[in-house]
């Protein structure tokens, strides 16, 4: 079974060679191919090229893409979609002034999220965060990764994870599951939060790992949540059963997570909005990925990422949605990508790069999907007749996508 693209007017992210994520200038280049071709076979990219060679028999499916462009599908590498509710009411507490921080202080925030989660079904949470991530997938994603973090007891930090386990199960495209038990610190640990690091440590990792739910940990580096001690500590726990962190750090405050994180190896810094020189400089010639949340910034009004400081001095970026109900209700990635290039300074090729072979880096799938390269898997866009893929992030209020295609199978 093999379907063909034919006069493709722009073939988008087209590295023949494989890469493994991109840093400073060469953010900058986004090899493309006008005029083409792509076959895809059994799911996976099989070949590609100009019109001029495209072979003309075979094929079970014949698509005329003219006017259309095709790239690979969006890699949102931080996310928290499995959760219960919504946080509309604080939604309208923003509005009338109040902080993040305020919120969180009169019980709202992560906590809040918390108590719903708990009183939810794990099926109801699962039918849940399934509709979420069918609207993700039509909106262009075609790798996730998902955290955990609004549980806060053992039980429920399992129940989040065994969704994310049966969404990895059901859906056809990369789900990386990532535990996120230090998000917060739960009240019944309001005033005994090394009581609190204690389960996490002694019970919650232990029985993640001997189940196989998660593939990283996270943990909420930040002034309020989880000092650098505390993070290091968690760190070397999940380290010690063989789960690599990807660190919330430098969101409000600076307080050197940053170098915590690239002591134990971390696969990705993530929101970085509050970046000293002297962060920028740790993460120079490091395999860890930076990544910021636009959208988060956008929602909450706080300072964006630095992007383009940071890559103008040789680091590399990804970009990815945050989707979560407090900071950030939205998996729309190609709003990421506008955002990117409107708040943070940064080009198209530049927020298309990050948004596909250096998010799918932060993921540990550079290997599977990001790059329209022959044997990865055929998780493509397929976007309206546009005039040109500049025209996305400055279109940012209009879906630009037509189709979406999973392992070659146009997700409807």
């Amino acid at each position: 079974m093999a379907t063909l693209f034919k006069n493709i007017k722009e073939l988008i992210q087209v590295r023949n060679k494989p890469v493994t994520f991109l840093s400073g200038k060469d953010m900058n280049k986004l090899p493309t191919i006008k005029n083409a071709f792509l076959v895809i076979k059994d799911g996976l990219i099989s070949d590609f090229g100009t019109m001029e060679n495209c072979p003309k028999h075979n094929f079970s499916e014949v698509i005329d893409a003219t006017g259309k462009m095709i790239l690979p599908s969006w890699c949102d590498s931080h996310t928290h979609i499995v959760y219960a509710g919504n946080r509309e009411n604080e939604f309208v507490d923003k509005i009338k002034g109040l902080s993040y921080q305020d919120i969180a202080n009169k019980g709202g925030g992560i906590l809040n999220s918390a108590k719903k989660l708990q009183e939810t079904s794990e099926d109801d949470l699962y039918n849940q965060s399934k509709s979420r991530l069918d609207e993700v997938i039509k909106l262009g994603t075609g790798a996730i990764e998902i955290k955990s973090g609004y549980g806060l007891t053992v039980e429920s930090e399992l129940k989040i994870l065994k969704v994310i386990k049966r969404l990895k199960e059901n859906y056809p495209l990369p789900i990386k599951a990532t535990f996120l038990g230090a998000h917060a610190v739960p009240n019944e640990f309001k005033n005994d939060k090394q009581g609190y690091i204690n389960l996490i440590v002694n019970k919650m990792i232990p029985l993640i790992s001997k189940s196989s739910l998660a593939d990283y940990i996270d943990v909420f580096c930040e002034e309020g949540y989880f000092s650098v001690q505390d993070t290091k500590r968690i760190l070397e726990a999940g380290k010690n059963y063989g789960l690599q962190p990807k660190i919330h750090v430098n969101q409000f405050n600076a307080i050197g997570g940053v170098q915590a994180g690239l002591a134990f190896n971390a696969l990705s810094l993530d929101h970085l909005e509050i970046m000293r020189e002297e962060d920028v400089e740790s993460l120079k010639n490091t395999t860890t990925m930076p990544v910021a949340l636009p959208s988060c910034s956008f929602f909450l009004g706080i300072p964006y990422t630095p992007a383009r400081q940071m890559i103008d001095v040789g680091l590399p970026l990804a970009i990815a949605t945050d989707f979560n109900p407090g900071s950030s209700p939205s998996g729309n990635m190609s709003f990421v990508v506008a955002l990117a290039c409107i708040k943070m300074k940064i080009t198209p090729e530049e927020a298309i790069n990050a948004a596909t072979i250096n998010g799918a880096y932060a993921m540990g799938l550079q290997t599977k999907v990001g790059s329209i390269t022959k044997g990865k898997l055929a998780n493509v866009i397929l976007t309206k007749p546009i005039s040109s893929y500049n025209f996305i992030p400055y279109a940012f209020g209009i879906n630009q996508i037509e189709k979406v295609y999973i392992k070659g199978q146009e997700i409807i």
